[in-house]
């Protein structure tokens, strides 16, 4: 789930627990773009990589027109790149950070690496 159930707006994760141990970790995590689509996003990226990369295999099993479908998939395009568009703006925001001392180095790079998609 990655949107709000009452009011549609992007979840932010603020909880994670390990399986093993069970030590829980509460915070700001970040969480990579694709996570951030919605759930029919995310269903579309996976079917265009499983037909790997054939939009018009994607578009027949999916009954509709290649017109349509690649309506559908400039969405998301267009979505991916506001998202990156605001990652960048949130990495630069990081570094000003770490620039004037509010952000340790470490912390910044960790965040901008989950940002990326990166563990």
């Amino acid at each position: 789930m990655s949107r709000c159930l009452q009011c549609d707006q992007a979840l932010e994760v603020s909880q994670l627990r390990c399986r093993g141990c069970e030590v829980t970790h509460s915070g700001r995590f970040m969480t990579g773009r694709l996570a951030r689509l919605s759930g029919s996003q995310q269903r579309l990226i996976e079917q265009v990589i499983l037909a790997g990369g054939n939009l018009k295999e994607v578009a027949r099993d999916a009954e509709v027109s290649y017109p349509t479908f690649r309506k559908r998939l400039e969405a998301v395009i267009d979505d991916l790149n506001e998202l990156r568009r605001r990652d960048d703006e949130t990495a630069r925001a990081l570094l000003e950070d770490v620039e004037h001392k509010r952000l340790a180095p470490e912390a910044a790079a960790r965040q901008i690496k989950e940002m990326n998609g990166g563990t």
